[in-house]
């Protein structure tokens, strides 16, 4: 499993929430959705993105960014953004988790129209054109990889294929059988395209460039594909081609973290999803998958890491 095969396992796109705005000045919008991964390709026109209204310390602190038609956007939440026609419009409306919880900032209707399939906005004509697609996910492999992304990434016009946005852009519009399904494998391709093009950039993380260098990024893969392996620090090493002492201060230097660590965090973010993926599977079934010789191991080490049993993680997520 590569990198970008390894950010995509936890948020693949299952019923993606997606809508197209239609926005004429003056508009603004504060997102308290709190979705894990949020993607905004600009359509037309240009918007300013930030975490802060207009006067808020926030604001004064992490100042926004103005993106045009062709730039697409990233966000990590669950943090709550704001979106408007310029960097001194208070926004008037706010987005909530649920995608019906839409109303004007002082508690009254939203200003908003709906126009027809996802789609809405004050002005059908309106001469900025948003496109809006989160992922509702919270698989523990998602998070823990997702965490290494900054909360903003803009990739600017020409980084990105034009062609990816223009397709989701008419599909999302559509109301045929299998909708769903083609806007969630087109979210998914754009997400992968927007994350071949980050990792690229010379400022990426070292987790990222690790992906690529032979022996480390070849250790991640046999960590990935598999974790129930009795892995040791000396078996990677031979198994990548260097000394011991080597491996280890190339892999940490690269991951961040030291190999076994990275080992111990990888297998305990597998059980937390197998737990929930399959309502058969016992502690002890998911050990033997993730690399624990007996579930009281497992559930040491979860407890020990994650602060509550196997068990107690079912049943909060239940």
């Amino acid at each position: 499993m590569d990198v970008v095969s390894g950010l995509l396992d936890g948020p693949r796109a299952r019923g993606a929430f997606l809508l197209r705005s239609h926005l004429t000045a003056p508009w603004g919008m504060r997102i308290e959705d709190e979705s894990p991964l949020t993607i905004v390709p600009v359509l037309r026109g240009s918007a300013w993105l930030g975490p802060g209204e207009p006067g808020t310390a926030v604001a004064e602190e992490h100042p926004g960014t103005r993106v045009e038609a062709g730039d697409v956007v990233l966000l990590r939440g669950p943090d709550h953004y704001v979106v408007t026609d310029s960097p001194t419009t208070v926004p008037t409306v706010v987005v909530g988790p649920n995608p019906q919880d839409c109303r004007a900032v002082d508690g009254g209707p939203s200003p908003m129209t709906v126009f027809g399939v996802r789609s809405w906005g004050n002005d059908l004509d309106g001469e900025t054109v948003l496109l809006t697609g989160t992922y509702p996910m919270d698989g523990a492999v998602g998070r823990r990889l997702l965490r290494m992304l900054p909360h903003r990434v803009v990739l600017r016009r020409g980084e990105i294929d034009a062609t990816v946005v223009d397709l989701l852009a008419r599909e999302v519009v559509q109301d045929l059988p299998g909708q769903e399904s083609v806007l969630d494998r087109l979210l998914d391709l754009l997400l992968i395209s927007c994350l071949r093009t980050w990792i690229s950039r010379p400022d990426a993380p070292g987790r990222f460039r690790a992906d690529t260098d032979h022996a480390v990024g070849h250790a991640l893969r046999l960590l990935h594909d598999e974790p129930a392996r009795p892995w040791s620090v000396e078996l990677l090493a031979r198994e990548v081609g260097l000394s011991r002492a080597a491996f280890s201060r190339r892999f940490t230097a690269l991951v961040g973290e030291p190999p076994m660590a990275y080992l111990t965090g990888w297998r305990l973010d597998l059980a937390a999803d197998l737990l929930l993926a399959d309502d058969g599977a016992t502690v002890a079934s998911v050990a033997r998958a993730v690399g624990y010789s007996t579930p009281f191991a497992l559930s040491a080490a979860f407890k020990r890491v994650r602060g509550i049993s196997p068990a107690e993680h079912r049943r909060r997520a239940a």
